[in-house]
């Protein structure tokens, strides 16, 4: 039974590690998408909002990753 449990948490972390990655790529698009709708709302030369959101957004994503593996491998 124990070989069992064994064989199912890798196939888990496998998943969260998948989930991680399309949540961090969802979170940069939506941030992109909030840029561009603010840049088209509120017009400017350079397109600002687009990338101060979208970078944000990779930071945002970045610290979720890095806060999700830190507690998965405390798991272990």
């Amino acid at each position: 039974m124990s070989s069992k449990n064994s064989k199912k948490k890798p196939l888990n972390k496998y998943i969260r590690f998948t989930g991680i990655a399309l949540q961090m790529g969802l979170t940069i698009y939506l941030g992109s998408m909030l840029g561009k709708w603010l840049d088209s709302t509120y017009p400017n030369e350079n397109q600002l909002y687009t990338k101060i959101c979208t970078l944000v957004a990779v930071f945002a994503a970045m610290l979720s990753v890095i806060i999700q593996v830190t507690q998965l491998t405390k798991d272990d």
